[in-house]
């Protein structure tokens, strides 16, 4: 192997180390919901922090909670959002959660930073707002006057808190050391905008732009790769590689495949037997399913339910 071709491997191995790092928190989501992240010895042992993040661990205890809950919502968006598509947020009982899909710079990874930001801001937020929380509570300076000239103020989401957490926390990785790399400058884009949309992250996925760093005065910038696209807004999603296929197993890659999938014969969206198994095939197969049936309601107050039988047909991937 030639030096050039050994300088470029050990460039793309620091790559993938750095840029799986900011993601690796979301092992949090994988703690008991039943334990709790009371004591500052807890910080120490949790799998996935970097050490400014310990250090926020331990001086924020009574939000970590909402942490570990924005790191399990942020999971069950992905997959909800996700469950139809070839690349479907399978997650792992290793670092990074997502596997290596993260390590790339793909719309996947820019996804999986959206909605990990979002999810955090969120969790903050309603924490904040629900009164569990002593450093905050929810937001009064939310007031106005009704037509009929009634004063009127409540209790709001303190959204500005969840934010500034979200950005404290999740963003630490990408602002210190080597920060103004090509991917922490997409990480660091991806997680505000998921805090800004994070209600509409999957339509901005599936737009996201593909960009390329560019030097812009005295700093780095991204732009778009193609200099027919329009440059994006601060709520898009960019990415700086294109995805692969996730037709097949690659581990290398982190890619599991699609075999086994369950798919849908009649649909000819993503969703379909052809498109989701990438053109090789499906298994047809009939199983029994046990459902609710027959159902009545009696006074006063429960509704009896028959368990029935009924036999579908399930198509998987070849």
């Amino acid at each position: 192997m030639s030096p050039r071709s050994c300088l470029r491997s050990l460039r793309l191995l620091v790559f993938a180390v750095f840029s799986a790092a900011a993601s690796n928190w979301l092992y949090l989501a994988k703690l008991s919901s039943v334990g709790s992240i009371s004591e500052e010895e807890t910080c120490e042992k949790l799998k996935g922090l970097i050490q400014r993040q310990v250090q926020m661990c331990k001086r924020n205890l009574e939000v970590m909670d909402s942490v570990r809950r924005g790191a399990q919502l942020a999971i069950e968006e992905c997959q909800y959002q996700f469950r139809n598509r070839r690349w479907n947020c399978s997650t792992l009982d290793s670092l990074p959660v997502f596997g290596k899909v993260v390590t790339q710079g793909t719309r996947e990874a820019a996804f999986v930073y959206a909605i990990s930001s979002a999810g955090v801001a969120f969790a903050v937020t309603r924490a904040c707002s629900s009164g569990e929380l002593e450093k905050c509570g929810c937001d009064r300076t939310v007031h106005g006057v009704s037509p009929q000239g009634f004063q009127w103020s409540g209790c709001s989401d303190n959204i500005a808190y969840g934010v500034a957490f979200s950005q404290s926390f999740v963003d630490v990785r990408e602002r210190s050391k080597g920060a103004s790399s090509s991917r922490a400058l997409m990480n660091l884009h991806n997680n505000e905008a998921g805090r800004k949309v994070g209600h509409a992250l999957k339509e901005k996925f599936d737009g996201a732009t593909e960009v390329e760093p560019r030097r812009v005065g005295s700093s780095r910038a991204l732009v778009p790769r193609n200099a027919q696209f329009k440059p994006h807004t601060d709520e898009d999603l960019v990415y700086l590689e294109p995805s692969p296929d996730f037709c097949e197993q690659d581990m290398r890659s982190g890619v599991l495949g699609t075999r086994g999938r369950t798919c849908n014969k009649t649909s000819k969206a993503i969703d379909g037997c052809e498109l989701l198994c990438c053109g090789r095939g499906f298994h047809t197969a009939q199983v029994e399913l046990a459902e609710r049936c027959s159902c009545k309601f009696h006074w006063c107050c429960f509704v009896k339910c028959r368990q029935c039988q009924r036999l579908v047909e399930l198509h998987t991937c070849r």
